[in-house]
């Protein structure tokens, strides 16, 4: 149904202690007209469903007298659905209002009267003026996934008009005076409680929603909702986990995420805001899984460099190291001391990183010689892109700082090599992170509708006080605000 098609639209929807999201999506009167016009055609489909019984009775028709008669064999034929509306209701859900709709049926009659004449054909009936008015509350379930039930439904059907194939004119008085009223009451009857079934068998669809997705061999992410929906006036806001965890292993990590808020805006169809929590979460993931260290070698450094991996090149800084280990090749294994931390700030986000840098001689029998350990302080940018409905981020260096932290083959002044180790970062380490993905956006489940070419979506980053627009996709190919 179009709610289902909604909560398609974010993809993004085990309980959890956590107080505030790390992710928060607000979906706005304009991504629910799109929902609507997905959702109007699977209410059609549903509307066709409607069993009308037979009927049969005895009446007194003018001028024949007693007519017995019957109605049977109905089959929906066609259903309209010309005026259609979804309001939100703050506090509780969505309306969906249908007006003026319409349903074409067709059947078999029978008449006897008389006592012994007996007539039979078939007929056509157009049912107009169907009106149908919902409300659907949105709520969040044990597992933070949403639920959906119907919180109210009236009804009416309008008029009714018939074409007897076969038969006297007296037939349309029969129905006129005596069956079109009980045929209208047996179709008004089915409507709400046919919408409170196909609202209800939403939630056992709602309960295969994936809150726990794959990222690598490393992580997964949980976005589950923390709390059920808020609906105001012009949107509904999903509250996210948005946390990532070691695959089979959820530690939380040393720190929280704060409250912050989506910017009074609703010009879009779909609002993302993202905290500082859910990067630095992931920060702590592969911290912990170990994967945050690289391995370079020459081959990685370009051709046109003037700067070279081997001990001729560090020994124009380090005299010690040409003359100990004259004529080799060298490694630098970068390994990550502590969790990076990311902050954001409007339009941008920064990272701070700790590692180590160890130097190693490659030996010509391929065996590693230590030179030195390096503490290296780096401070970077990121500005976050979306590429084939991933989040992804580009990452320059800012500052970097270098100390020394062991030497193997005597002091020396690391001042000299801070411009050895920056072309380092841009040509090697820099290059290696940019475009990694950060974050899939659109939902992978079969119900789901696929997002259109056209489509409305901004991408915040969040912090208490502040926040910035990262993206922003009005309609064809991505675009980055920086």
């Amino acid at each position: 149904m179009f709610l289902c098609c909604w909560l398609g639209l974010v993809a993004l929807i085990p309980t959890t202690l956590s107080t505030n999201p790390g992710v928060k999506v607000r979906l706005t009167e304009k991504g629910i007209e799109y929902g609507r016009q997905l959702g109007m055609a699977v209410i059609q489909q549903k509307l066709r469903s409607i069993k009308i019984p037979d009927f049969s009775g005895t009446e007194t028709v003018s001028p024949i007298g007693k007519v017995q008669y019957s109605l049977s064999n109905m089959h929906i034929v066609n259903v309209g659905l010309p005026k259609s509306s979804v309001d939100l209701v703050p506090g509780t859900g969505v309306t969906l209002s249908i007006g003026d709709a319409f349903i074409s049926l067709n059947g078999n009659w029978r008449v006897k009267y008389l006592r012994i004449i007996k007539d039979s054909g078939s007929f056509d009936l157009n049912v107009n003026g169907l009106s149908i008015a919902t409300t659907i509350s949105i709520k969040s379930d044990e597992t933070g996934r949403p639920a959906v039930s119907t919180a109210s439904c009236s009804a009416t059907v309008g008029s009714a008009k018939v074409k007897f194939h076969g038969g006297a004119s007296w037939l349309y008085n029969l129905f006129t005076t005596f069956i079109d009223k009980a045929l209208r009451n047996a179709l008004q009857k089915q409507i709400c409680p046919l919408v409170a079934d196909a609202v209800s068998d939403l939630n056992p669809q709602l309960k295969t929603l994936n809150v726990l997705a794959k990222v690598d061999k490393y992580a997964e992410i949980e976005y589950s909702m923390v709390s059920s929906p808020t609906v105001l006036k012009s949107s509904i806001d999903l509250s996210l986990k948005g946390e990532f965890y070691n695959i089979g292993k959820h530690q939380e990590p040393p720190f929280s995420p704060a409250a912050f808020y989506l910017p009074p805006q609703n010009n879009n169809m779909l609002y993302i805001g993202m905290s500082a929590f859910t990067v630095n979460s992931a920060a702590f993931v592969y911290n912990n899984a170990g994967v945050l260290s690289l391995s370079v070698t020459d081959d990685m450094i370009p051709k046109s460099s003037p700067i070279r991996l081997n001990t001729k090149t560090f020994g124009a800084f380090i005299p010690q190291i040409a003359k100990q280990f004259p004529g080799l090749m060298m490694k630098l294994l970068m390994k990550m001391e502590k969790i990076p931390t990311l902050t954001f700030e409007p339009n941008n986000a920064t990272v701070q990183a700790t590692t180590t840098v160890t130097a190693f001689a490659i030996q010509t029998n391929s065996t590693l010689s230590p030179l030195f350990v390096l503490n290296l302080e780096a401070s970077v940018s990121a500005r976050m892109f979306v590429s084939e409905m991933k989040l992804a981020a580009a990452v320059t260096l800012n500052k970097m700082d270098l100390t020394l932290a062991k030497s193997y083959v005597g002091d020396f002044q690391v001042g000299p090599l801070e411009n050895v180790f920056q072309g380092v970062l841009k040509w090697v380490v820099i290059p290696t992170v940019n475009g990694e993905f950060i974050l899939t956006l659109n939902s992978k489940e079969d119900f789901s509708p696929k997002v259109p070419k056209r489509i409305s979506i901004c991408i915040f980053s969040t912090h208490p006080k502040s926040w910035g627009i990262l993206y922003k996709q009005l309609e064809g190919p991505t675009q980055s605000i920086q």
